[in-house]
């Protein structure tokens, strides 16, 4: 299916399935809010990266106008829908301040794969224990699909976005997996770096080499 939606490019990657919380303070996205939530209609959420708006995005429903100030700045809170590439993008829409974009959407492939899931589980608690943090992703385990893991694993945007245009559940679980077993080792490198520092000037009680086997 290929239509016509308003934009917000945005430096962030958001998921499906993904809340997704905004402060709205310009003009024309003020404009482009009041509209599809009047309209209950979706807008799309490209990806910008280094100052270029990226081909793929998520499409977005607006879940709550959480506060509006009297300025009309909003906030507002966001779900992420479904996976959306961009065809071409219209700067000029007719009686609107917001762009707009012709898109389609790719087939996206969301299959459970649960015991990849699971293994992939333990080793972020790994890592999110070296690195000193509780995360509770709010779901029970059979609930749980790659976009939830992703923005838990030390990921750049542009990692991020990577993800992001990888259309098979079993192809995401297997990058962040790689990912994932990089960043691990560098993490308790570095925390056993770390704990030699802090006990430098500290008394040691080691036990002297015996020359006498």
């Amino acid at each position: 299916m290929i239509n016509f939606i308003p934009i917000f490019p945005l430096s962030l990657v958001a998921y499906p399935g993904e809340q997704v919380n905004l402060h709205i303070f310009e003009p024309r996205y003020i404009q482009l809010v009041k509209e599809c939530f009047a309209g209950k209609k979706p807008f799309g959420i490209p990806v910008v990266i280094n100052g270029q708006v990226q081909d793929i995005g998520t499409l977005v429903e607006i879940t709550t106008i959480v506060k509006q100030y009297d300025d009309g700045k909003m906030d507002i809170t966001t779900y992420g829908t479904n996976i959306f590439r961009v065809l071409e993008i219209i700067k000029d829409v007719p009686d609107k301040l917001y762009y707009g974009a012709i898109v389609d959407y790719p087939a996206n492939d969301q299959h459970k794969h649960q015991r990849m899931l699971n293994n992939l589980l333990v080793k972020i608690k790994a890592l999110h224990q070296l690195l000193e943090v509780n995360k509770d992703f709010k779901k029970p385990l059979t609930e749980l699909t790659s976009y939830d893991l992703a923005h838990h694993v030390g990921f750049s945007l542009e990692q991020e976005y990577e993800l992001l245009g990888l259309l098979r559940e079993d192809h995401r679980l297997e990058y962040i997996k790689r990912h994932v077993n990089k960043v691990i080792p560098l993490m308790t490198g570095m925390k056993n770096m770390a704990d030699r520092i802090k006990l430098n000037g500290h008394f040691k009680e080691l036990k002297g080499f015996n020359f006498e086997f």
